[in-house]
């Protein structure tokens, strides 16, 4: 029975792995298509995200099993439950992914705006922090769980030179402004990829440790 129960961790470990990876594809395939202006990318975005939409509900399924069968306790416990946070963050970031698609396809109408710099460099970083995050799970490395949270404040930092650098076109220029609003649009969309990065690492952190971060609480209890 305990061997049937690893077996079922590692399986579960495995979904999470293979629903990160294509979180990150999509991101990737979603930023190359606004990149290179290319709306034939974009349906692998759509595809993929049905298969996440399949793999949420595949992975909350099996985790409540695991509980219910087996009744874990302590370390097994947190890493089920931790999991099945995990598993809803990485459909928001496939979300976020269609939601830049859905964007892209309106700025492929007009003309470019202006070379893209920052936007790509966002979705680098962001795409970074996933990777890490889900390398943190699998090796149980609270460490790289948590170098994933100092990075949040790269893509903050870069969101807002990119919405004071498209707020000045929309000033100069009213044309621009439809487009640069877009723009400012998917900024946000990798914003939030990378506050769900920061959200695994959290579960991570609370999954090896046994240790709640979220609002800083970790820090208001050592000072109390």
């Amino acid at each position: 029975m305990e061997r049937h129960f690893d077996q079922d961790l590692q399986q579960l470990k495995e979904r999470i792995l293979y629903m990160g990876s294509l979180a990150e594809t999509m991101i990737h395939i979603a930023i190359k298509a606004l990149v290179d202006r290319r709306k034939d990318l974009m349906k692998d975005v759509y595809r993929q995200e049905e298969e996440v939409n399949k793999l949420q509900i595949e992975v909350d399924e099996r985790s409540l099993q695991m509980i219910a069968l087996h009744q874990p306790a302590a370390s097994d416990l947190r890493f089920i439950t931790g999991a099945m946070k995990i598993n809803a963050d990485l459909e928001r970031i496939a979300d976020q992914a269609v939601n830049i698609c859905e964007t892209t396809e309106y700025l492929l109408q007009e003309p470019p705006l202006k070379p893209l710099i920052d936007v790509p460099r966002m979705a680098q970083i962001a795409s970074k922090m996933l990777k890490d995050a889900l390398d943190s799970f699998v090796n149980k490395d609270e460490n790289m769980a948590r170098s994933v949270l100092v990075r949040d404040d790269q893509v903050d930092e870069l969101k807002d030179q990119v919405f004071r650098e498209l707020l000045t076109y929309m000033i100069s220029d009213p044309a621009t402004i439809k487009r640069a609003i877009d723009l400012i649009l998917i900024a946000r969309n990798l914003e939030r990829i990378a506050d769900h990065a920061t959200n695994i690492a959290e579960d991570v952190v609370f999954v090896v440790a046994g240790k709640d971060i979220r609002h800083h609480i970790e820090a208001a209890e050592t000072t109390t």
